[in-house]
Formats: C-alpha cells, sequence, structure tokens
C-alpha cells in the first residue's frame, strides 16, 4: 500500500534579489528548507545568476555582488529543484507575499505557471504575538531570543524563519496553521485509512487530533506513545468510538518532549477547541499553592538540545515555551514572549505539583 502523507509540508524560505522596478528584480539568492511541523527533512540552497544589474544598496545591504554569482546557475537551471522540493507545501516566509510574487515571476519568464498556497509569519506573529515594537525579521528574532547568523543571506533569514515558525506552531493553539496544511483524501475505505494514518504517527509523546473531512477536530487525545494510543483509539468498540473511527479523514499531531507539557497542552486544547467526541473535563476545585512564588520548571524538550520550560510567577501559572538556547531561559524577558500563555486554572496548577511530586525534571530555577 502507498504511504500517505497526512500533512501538506511546509517549504519555508528566503529569497534574495536584485532590487529594481517592480515584477524587474531577479533572485540572486534562495534557501528552501522542507519542513514537516516537526524537523527538516530537506533542504535546498544556492546562489543563483540573475542575469541583470544588482541595486548598489542591494549589494550593501547583502553583501552578494554580480562577480559572485558569475559562475551560479541561472534561474532556469535551479527551477525543477525548487518545483520539486516545494511539491504539496504550503510556503512559508517573512513576507510571503514578496517571495511568492518573486518565484511566480521567474517561472512565468519560463513559460510555466508556479501555484503553491501560502503562510506568511508577520501576519502569524501579529496575532500570535501581539503587541510587539517590530515584526522586522531581525528585530523579532532578537525579542524571542532567535539567534540570525546570517542576516539579509537567504540561508540565515530562512533557518531563522524555522525557528519562528516552530514558536508560532506551539502558541497556535487553536490549531488553525494545522488545519488549513493537513491533506485530506476522501477516497480512501475504512480499513486501509487507519492504517495509513498510524503508519504516519510517532512512538513519541504528545497529543494528537481527529479530524473529519472538513478538517474539523472531532476529538483531543494524548499519551507517552502517540501512535499506540492512536491504535487503542482505534480498537474501540463502543458506540461512540464507532462513530468517530468511521467519521476520521486524518490524524495530526504534535511532540511535546515530556508527559508534563502533553497534561497542560490537552486540558488548554480541549477546553479552547471543544471537540465533540471529548468528555466534558471533571475540573477539581482544590486549593493548590506553589511552594516558591517564581520557579522555572525546566525539561527535555522535543528534539536534542530543546529544552521545555514551565513558567510560574507570583504563584501564578503563566504557561509554557521551549528554548534551543540559555540565553532564552536566562532572560526572563525573551522567556515572557516565547511563553504560550495558559488559564492560571486550579486544574493546571495541580497536574504541575503531582508532577513534580512523581517525577524528576532536568531543573528547578528560583528567580
Amino acid at each position: 500500500m502507498e504511504k500517505e502523507t497526512i500533512y501538506n509540508l511546509y517549504a519555508i524560505l528566503d529569497i534574495e534579489t536584485t532590487g529594481g522596478q517592480f515584477n524587474e528584480e531577479g533572485i540572486t539568492e534562495i534557501a528552501i528548507y522542507k519542513f514537516d511541523g516537526h524537523q527538516i527533512v530537506d533542504q535546498f540552497i544556492s546562489l543563483v545568476n540573475p542575469e541583470r544589474d544588482i541595486q548598489p544598496f542591494v549589494v550593501n545591504l547583502t553583501g552578494i555582488n554580480s562577480g559572485m554569482l558569475k559562475n551560479a546557475p541561472k534561474f532556469f537551471e535551479v527551477a525543477k529543484r525548487i518545483v520539486e522540493i516545494t511539491e504539496d507545501c504550503v510556503l512559508v516566509a517573512h513576507n510571503a507575499n514578496f517571495d511568492n510574487r518573486i518565484l511566480t515571476t521567474e517561472f512565468r519568464r519560463l513559460g510555466f505557471t508556479f501555484e503553491r498556497k501560502t503562510l506568511c509569519t508577520v501576519e502569524l506573529s501579529k496575532k500570535l504575538i501581539p503587541d510587539l515594537e517590530s515584526y522586522k525579521l531581525g528585530r523579532l528574532c532578537r525579542s524571542l531570543g532567535i539567534p540570525v547568523s546570517s542576516r539579509h543571506r537567504a540561508d540565515g533569514d530562512a533557518i531563522a524563519t524555522v525557528q519562528l515558525f516552530k514558536l508560532l506552531l506551539n502558541k497556535d493553539v487553536d490549531k488553525e496553521i494545522v488545519k488549513q496544511a493537513i491533506k485530506i483524501d476522501k477516497t480512501k475505505t475504512l480499513a486501509p485509512k487507519l492504517l495509513s494514518i498510524l503508519d504516519e504517527l510517532p512512538s513519541k509523546t504528545g497529543l494528537f487530533y481527529v479530524h473529519n473531512n472538513t478538517r474539523t477536530i472531532l476529538y483531543i487525545g494524548k499519551g507517552k506513545n502517540i501512535k499506540k494510543t492512536v491504535n487503542q483509539l482505534f480498537l474501540r468498540t463502543t458506540k461512540r468510538a464507532k462513530i468517530l473511527q468511521n467519521s476520521v479523514v486524518t490524524v495530526s499531531y504534535e511532540e511535546t518532549g515530556n508527559d508534563l507539557i502533553a497534561q497542560l497542552k490537552y486540558i488548554e486544547e480541549v477546553r479552547i477547541n471543544k471537540p465533540q467526541y471529548n468528555f466534558k473535563l471533571n475540573l477539581k476545585a482544590i486549593a493548590i499553592q506553589f511552594s516558591n512564588e517564581n520557579l522555572l520548571v525546566i525539561d527535555r524538550g522535543r528534539t536534542l538540545g530543546e529544552k521545555s520550560v514551565v513558567l510560574i510567577e507570583n504563584n501564578e501559572f503563566k504557561g509554557f515555551c521551549y528554548a534551543d538556547l540559555s540565553y532564552q531561559i536566562s532572560n526572563i524577558e525573551i522567556l515572557r514572549t516565547l511563553i504560550s500563555p495558559m488559564e492560571n486554572s486550579v486544574y493546571n496548577r495541580e497536574i504541575i505539583k503531582k508532577y513534580l511530586q512523581k517525577n524528576t525534571v532536568e531543573k528547578l530555577i528560583r528567580f
């Protein structure tokens, strides 16, 4: 059976151009990272000979000059690779309208139509991280503690956009980004469909989301082994479970790195999304106080080197985030920006306290 991908993958890109009059610009450098919502699975980075002059201010900004591009491939020589790496992908860029317009124009010059769905990290950032002073990539990344190795070069800006997009996915508790990106295949019969869905799921800790043919979230689940938990759901024989099994078209998922984050995200996202087939949560009204007013709970993240951070400040649970750098964790202002806010509910505080009583986390920082 052919393996089905449940996601329209993301092609996260950045393009440097010659500058010049509208729709007369040429590409001087392009970087594309293919991202599956969890990790980079492919990449393409290349200088491009634009076959036209580069504006002096662009040379000063990027450091790319005509001499560097003399022996670089022309656009028609890299066009096939761009089509391949972006196929079935949603284009993601910081100011996506610009990058998409430049690509569309270059392909039009070759006599081809290039069409992809787009997502703009400027617009997403304004929605999910409001009230920042600037949403220009450099300043935005600086406020979030995201390093940019080569500003105004395609590779440096593209990899920074990958890190920004990962943060935005985490802050998107309504799951609008994922719901836009998942692929819907209505042709499969039930049994092969369920097997295909299971084949795509990881044996890692996190949440999963059952979608119908309109991308609506019907059910949210959590588990220390996502694949095993979904398999158990598909094997249930209750009337409610059978209705859900017949309605499912695809299952998306989100790794959390550890069970504490999975529990907290589960409560928050069931509360916000109100899936039809989740039972109403029985939230106990027990007075829970933290023994320390200001506390960071540091534990393993989703990937090697990444850490999850739970923030408790002034005896209130503020939320959580992921951080790759110790600088992000040690700077409380950056940390507050990275945090995905959550309710300071009695139930969330109880989850944290019980988890800390039963489990050893990597580090507790009192501040």
